[in-house]
């Protein structure tokens, strides 16, 4: 059983082809940095013009690419939400075309659950149930409770900026290009994590919820009290297109240890939780999905704790935005006939239950 995924929820536009939820026939992803590198983030209007300019030969590449016929599909898949309306209706409205044109059933997915179906993919039958789901992007930080069956619990999220997003404007902030997540991971492994102390997050409420919007003041603080304006005008004379080494050059010790003990405190927020997500629902596997799941830290930490289940991470192409995961995530849906008519609409801040 063949299905066609589609996802613009951001500033990716992806296309894959996927069979029987296990493999992969084919995975296109045309990027957007270079039209948002400029601007330190990705602005919705830009964003939405090149998902209208690359969604038609991205898909064509992915159905010549898995030698897939398009009428003999089983289902077309296509991000629904959560994510930017303009991204998300350019998907949504070619899927929706694809469908009426050819009479193949169309599946809505939701953004989040595809990440999780991104570990699935991989993992196959190692994930047991129940599973802890950190989902952690530049849009996204949630603690899930995955049963059996695809069902989902929220238990924790970020009240205000995801982790992703903390790290892409604290590399703003310091004068580095966009995005900052994979900037600030290289230069990190350079610096002394215990060098500046920052105060965790302790929550009111949920105690499973995250908080990264004082950890970012608490770097600008860092900066004014340590007059750096020299330094990072410097960085962002270099611009975006700057490698590893010219960054390292213009980073002085002490910058290097700020960025080491930010991850440091990052990393410790996620797993504290976590875990403790984990531990509260008596869970089998933990699932760590999403673009920060690429964090060579984040990734080292969770496989150095001592924990009584499985950790899965998703393979570096799966972990960013892609189409397969939504192809993935459209499979038990397909087998369950879950299919959507055209009155379908965008949702934005779309929740997952």
């Amino acid at each position: 059983m063949r299905i066609l995924g589609i996802e613009s929820s951001c500033d990716e536009t992806a296309a894959a082809v996927v069979e029987d939820g296990r493999r992969v026939l084919s995975s296109m992803v045309a990027s957007q940095l270079d039209t948002h590198g400029k601007y330190g983030g990705v602005v919705p209007e830009l964003a939405s013009r090149e998902h209208l300019r690359a969604i038609v030969p991205v898909v064509r590449s992915a159905l010549e690419q898995a030698r897939a016929d398009l009428r003999h599909l089983d289902a077309i898949a296509v991000t629904y939400g959560p994510g930017l309306v303009g991204s998300l209706l350019v998907g949504m409205t070619y899927a929706k075309s694809l469908s009426f044109a050819t009479g193949v059933p169309l599946i809505a997915v939701n953004h989040i659950e595809g990440h999780i179906h991104a570990v699935v993919l991989e993992a196959g039958d190692a994930v047991e149930y129940p599973a802890l789901a950190l989902v952690v992007s530049g849009g996204h930080t949630h603690l899930f409770e995955v049963r059996a069956g695809f069902t989902y619990r929220l238990l924790g999220k970020t009240r205000d900026d995801a982790a992703g997003e903390a790290y892409d404007k604290v590399a703003k902030l310091l004068g580095y290009g966009y995005p900052g997540g994979p900037i600030i991971d290289k230069l990190a492994l350079r610096g002394d994590a215990q060098a500046v102390r920052f105060t965790l997050a302790k929550m009111k409420g949920n105690a499973l919820d995250f908080s990264f919007s004082g950890l970012k003041t608490a770097v600008l603080r860092w900066v004014e009290q340590h007059d750096m304006a020299g330094e990072i005008a410097a960085r962002r004379a270099l611009g975006n297109s700057a490698d590893i080494e010219q960054l390292l050059a213009a980073t002085p010790q002490r910058t290097l240890d700020l960025l080491a003990s930010f991850q440091k405190t990052v990393i410790d927020e996620l797993l504290r939780r976590a875990i403790a997500s984990a531990e509260q629902i008596e869970a089998r596997s933990l699932i760590i999905s999403g673009g920060v799941a690429c964090n060579s830290g984040l990734r080292e930490a969770a496989l150095r704790e001592p924990l009584p289940y499985p950790v899965f991470f998703p393979g570096p192409g799966l972990s960013t935005d892609n189409a397969a995961m939504i192809a993935a995530a459209a499979f038990p849906k397909l087998l369950r006939r879950e299919f959507v008519d055209f009155s379908l609409r965008a949702q934005a801040g779309l929740a997952l239950a």
